[in-house]
């Protein structure tokens, strides 16, 4: 059986395949500590590609490099 579409990967509601090279990352995400990190990596391509091309955007797993996990600056 021969398959069109690709059987994994990301996918838009539209089913179009989404690309993880080709989602722009914002500047917020570079000071992320969530960065480089393989097990948020999916989290934050899927949030990335959700809000591509919105003037704001706005990551609720956001936490800066320089913030202790318990919130507090460092």
């Amino acid at each position: 059986m021969k398959h069109d579409k690709p059987l994994s990967g990301f996918f838009r509601d539209d089913g179009t395949r989404i690309d993880p090279a080709l989602v722009s990352k914002p500047e917020q995400c570079l000071s992320c500590r969530r960065e480089g990190d393989p097990t948020e990596e999916i989290l934050c391509i899927l949030t990335r590609n959700d809000q591509d091309g919105s003037p704001d955007f706005v990551c609720h797993a956001f936490k800066a490099k320089t913030e202790n996990w318990d919130g507090k600056g460092s």
